[in-house]
């Protein structure tokens, strides 16, 4: 996928005036963690449907593990394991939209 170009933000892609923010997860192919990645991307995607412009699965290797908001690291396999969708939710809605409520998964 494209880089976001300099009209990136909380506008969208391209200045499209859709409100969001983008999210990377990167993954190793090596390692076969798409599914992984592909689940927690679905997670993401489904909590956080109005807040996020864009979701973009970037293949890697040598074992990464890595969630990014806009560029932001927020989650490496390296130094934190494996993270539980609940974890990356919060981390990911302190982000885009602080002070929201994520239901049961605040408790």
């Amino acid at each position: 996928m494209d880089e976001p170009s300099a009209g990136s933000g909380p506008q969208g892609p391209g200045g499209s005036g859709v409100p969001g923010r983008r999210v990377e997860i990167e993954y190793c192919t090596q390692c076969r963690w798409l599914p992984r990645a592909a689940w927690l991307a679905q997670e993401l995607l489904t909590t956080f449907e109005a807040e996020l412009s864009e979701l973009a699965l970037r293949p890697g290797m040598g074992g990464v593990f890595v969630v990014r908001v806009d560029d932001e690291v927020v989650w490496d396999r390296r130094e934190q394991g494996f993270p539980e969708p609940t974890a990356v939710k919060k981390l990911v809605r302190d982000r885009v939209a602080p002070g929201r409520s994520l239901g049961h998964s605040d408790r």
